[in-house]
């Protein structure tokens, strides 16, 4: 179906095109060329961590988070089952043990006060993931890491622009992860970030997503990698993205300004700032009052030509990761969950309209 409100969709307004062309022009277009290197420097600078490492999406980005710390066979990540399924696969891609945590009630992110239960002799990592751009309570994780001896590693896949305690999301782990697929704030088409302060991480990542390729040598490879890189023209419209980024954060927050004084007096649930915290709202997400009136509503809006999408199903829930213990905050989460129409190009009118529609389901004179 054809919608006249997408869930997301890219702002391309800026030097995107110029640049791919200027990659088609100079025929630098697959994983080496001047655009790589300037979308990296950016990023950090951005997000005002020391190395930032193009990969070619979020997912390997995950993946290569983990093997660079050293995570493998035997070894147990702790990592919320709200989440997208790409911060379990991870985990599973380098033979490690996803181990599930409920979330906070208020945030929906991670529950500190839960991650202690789930620590072993095993484990090696926790995994902040920041659901839907609303950080985690990382001074508690960062506490428990300490005390625990524990990496850290930030999923911050739906997280650009996103803040606690007025630092950016991404820099309070040993390394973190960013994705730039086509419905994130800022995107490269298919793209991803790995992003850490440690040296001797950033120079494992850079080898690993290029073949294991050894230090100083051409086309001598040491280490089984992997082919991770991100390609030329990607980075070309990644550094396009970020010249705009600061207008593109201004109009998300404009959209879910919007959002909330239109949804005031209606029957759902926003998800709300919690804490000192600076929350992206990638995408905005309601909770209905039942699975059903969830159901019931989608339904209703999509015959309207509006798109929504179904909140994260709890990992724990699916066949492969099937676990028996509850975790009912994030069990209500997934049941109860809407994503509306989140992109930066909504207009007023448009979040009128949209908002019209869902007071009008449940019958609330505007």
């Amino acid at each position: 179906m054809n919608y006249n409100f997408p869930v997301y969709k890219p702002s391309l307004k800026g030097n995107e095109k110029k640049y791919v062309d200027d990659c088609l022009d100079s025929t630098w277009i697959s994983s080496k060329g001047k655009y790589i290197k300037l979308f990296e420097d950016r990023f950090s600078e951005f997000v005002d961590i020391k190395y930032s490492i193009a990969v070619s999406n979020g997912t390997v980005a995950l993946h290569l988070a983990l093997l660079a710390l050293g995570i493998g066979e035997g070894d147990e990540v702790i990592v919320p089952t709200f989440t997208y399924i790409a911060s379990v696969n991870a985990i599973k891609y380098a033979y490690a043990k996803p181990v599930f945590v409920d979330s906070h009630p208020q945030t929906w992110q991670i529950d500190p006060s839960e991650i202690r239960e789930k620590i072993t002799k095993k484990t090696k990592a926790i995994m902040a993931v920041h659901i839907y751009g609303h950080p985690c309570d990382m001074n508690q994780i960062k506490k428990i890491a300490k005390e625990n001896n524990l990496y850290i590693i930030e999923d911050c896949a739906e997280a650009i622009g996103s803040y606690y305690d007025n630092k950016h999301a991404g820099s309070f782990s040993d390394i973190a992860t960013f994705s730039f697929f086509g419905n994130k704030t800022i995107t490269t088409g298919e793209g991803g970030m790995v992003c850490t302060n440690n040296k001797n991480l950033e120079e494992m990542v850079i080898r690993l997503k290029g073949q294991g390729l050894a230090t100083g040598k051409e086309y001598f490879h040491d280490i089984i990698g992997y082919n991770y890189r991100m390609t030329n023209i990607c980075a070309a419209i990644g550094f396009a993205q970020l010249e705009r980024i600061s207008d593109i954060l201004k109009e998300k927050d404009r959209v879910i300004a919007e959002y909330k004084q239109a949804l005031k007096n209606v029957p759902v649930h926003i998800h709300q700032e919690i804490g000192n915290v600076k929350h992206s709202y990638w995408m905005i997400t309601i909770l209905a009052s039942s699975e059903k009136e969830k159901s019931n509503l989608r339904n209703y809006l999509s015959e309207n030509g509006i798109e929504t999408r179904p909140a994260f199903h709890p990992v724990h829930t699916m066949p492969m990761y099937v676990d028996v213990n509850a975790y009912p905050v994030a069990e209500d989460l997934g049941k109860r969950g809407i994503n509306l129409p989140s992109y930066p190009d909504l207009s007023n009118d448009d979040i009128r309209f949209i908002t019209s529609r869902i007071a009008a389901y449940f019958n609330v004179k505007k």
